[in-house]
């Protein structure tokens, strides 16, 4: 599974409670996140290398995620450049300690916003101008509290600013940026990650990956099936030649073939139980990764975070799980059913191989980092409203897409309203990490490398929706919001 079907452990993530290092001067709060990080998280990235070599397991990023620094900074920010003096430091701690990314540059706005939320938000394209690891996420809406229209307003001028701001990087603050609804509290994979404010004071969550497992499990249960086809058909043959009737040869063909005599691909009960197995052997990895990283840190296990996470190497693709599944590029009919199913079994699987299944746990669709979603948009079957359908059922929402540069700021703020719908009314946490390349438009390519990866850019409809996000307030919470 490791050196053939690229297996790995995405991320080992401490997060850390920065609450008590909140004091009404900036610079004394600073000193406190510092000093706090970097004795936490010292051995961090030692001890994710350890078990890396000892198992044999890739660990492919270490990370931090922290509390919502608009909790943490309401008492000393009085201007947006307050916050980028703590995103600075806290790049600075994250450079000290080693970790890939700290996520945390965060606000939870979902029912209104504070002033010092509205301040680190207005913050956010310096902040991810002037530093390399912090990743920033803002929560606009749940089920239980609705959609906060003036913050998701607001996001959409964010999004523009902050691609203006790292222009000259193809937009790549952007990258380290998402907006959502319904976010947990324990998730370990960026952009989104925070410490919660009901977690312990340090904990140690695992994010698993492992698309190519899956492939790789779903291309041998057809080979398989075929295989078991053509005996079947070989043994009909032969029980006629011999004069048995007709009618046991043709009852076997079907039992062999799962009652389909005109195919030789399995049913989706065995679909379904390969996909559960393999998803249950891969937690068991992470599962074993996080006991070991939370003994040796003196950390508590949080959760793991079970999500088939793509990267941009060929054969290492949710799209590719798609297709193995049968539809012949992601975005063809059947795609939403196929990737609800695949998510559905994931999470079953997933659950039977550790008690603290959490986070977000399910299949990841993000364009620049699945090989194979870049085939799809480039073959013309895969169109931002159709990645829209799917984020109905899949475990996050619209991800890593490039857009042209020029696209209104009001559109990307359509765009987060539409997703952040999906995720209240279906009580699932959805995300908008969209990137207007500044200079760019459709046919063009843009390039983030690493993980990140490289997409072309997306057609946006053109369309206005402007007198609809310019409206003022919040859209309420569902009716099956009320179980109280």
């Amino acid at each position: 599974m490791i050196e053939q079907e690229n297996l790995d452990v995405r991320t080992i993530t401490m997060g850390i409670n920065l609450l008590d290092c909140a004091d009404t001067n900036l610079n004394t709060t600073c000193e406190k996140i510092y000093k706090k990080i970097t004795v936490l998280a010292k051995d961090l990235v030692k001890t994710g290398e350890e078990i890396s070599r000892e198992f044999a397991i890739p660990i492919v990023n270490k990370r931090i995620s922290i509390t919502p620094i608009s909790l943490v900074g309401s008492a000393c920010c009085k201007i947006p450049g307050d916050y980028v003096q703590i995103a600075k430091t806290l790049d600075k701690a994250a450079k000290e300690v080693g970790v890939n990314f700290l996520g945390g540059y965060s606000a939870i706005v979902s029912k209104g916003m504070t002033k010092s939320d509205e301040l680190l938000i207005r913050s956010i394209p310096k902040a991810m101008a002037c530093t390399e690891r912090i990743c920033s996420s803002i929560n606009v809406g749940s089920t239980k509290t609705g959609i906060n229209m003036d913050a998701v307003r607001l996001m959409g001028d964010i999004i523009k600013a902050t691609a203006e701001e790292t222009k000259e990087n193809d937009s790549l603050g952007c990258a380290k940026l998402v907006v959502l609804c319904n976010a947990p509290d324990d998730n370990p994979f960026m952009a989104g990650a925070f410490h919660g404010v009901s977690e312990a004071d340090a904990i140690i969550n695992v994010g698993v990956s492992g698309p190519g497992v899956v492939k790789y499990a779903l291309e041998q249960m057809d080979e398989a099936s075929k295989r078991l086809s053509v005996a079947c058909e070989d043994s009909e043959l032969s029980t006629r030649f011999m004069g048995v009737q007709r009618r046991k040869s043709e009852a076997d063909s079907v039992k062999c073939n799962g009652g389909d005599t005109n195919s030789s691909l399995a049913n989706f009960e065995t679909l379904c139980e390969t996909i559960k197995k393999t998803a249950f052997k891969i937690t068991r990895v992470g599962q074993l990764v996080a006991q070991e990283a939370s003994a040796r840190l003196g950390v508590p296990f949080g959760i793991i975070d079970l999500s088939l996470a793509p990267t941009p190497a060929v054969g290492d693709s949710v799209a590719d799980i798609l297709h193995c599944i049968g539809v012949e590029h992601a975005g063809a009919p059947g795609t939403t059913a196929a990737l609800a199913l695949l998510n559905d079994q994931v999470k079953k699987g997933g659950v039977m191989a550790s008690s603290y299944v959490g986070g977000l746990s399910g299949a990841f669709i993000p364009v620049s980092e699945d090989q194979g979603m870049i085939d799809a948009v480039e073959a013309g079957a895969l169109t931002i409203e159709k990645l829209e359908a799917m984020t109905c059922v899949c475990s996050v929402g619209l991800d890593m897409i490039a857009i042209p540069g020029d696209t209104p700021a009001t559109t990307i703020a359509g765009i987060i309203a539409d997703e952040s719908a999906i995720g209240m009314i279906n009580q699932k946490t959805t995300a908008v990490r969209i990137i207007p390349v500044i200079g760019k438009t459709i046919g063009d390519t843009v390039e983030f490398g690493g993980l990140l990866g490289y997409a072309p850019i997306m057609p946006v409809n053109t369309f206005d929706c402007s007198h609809f996000v310019n409206r003022t307030g919040r859209i309420p919470a569902p009716i099956h919001s009320f179980k109280n």
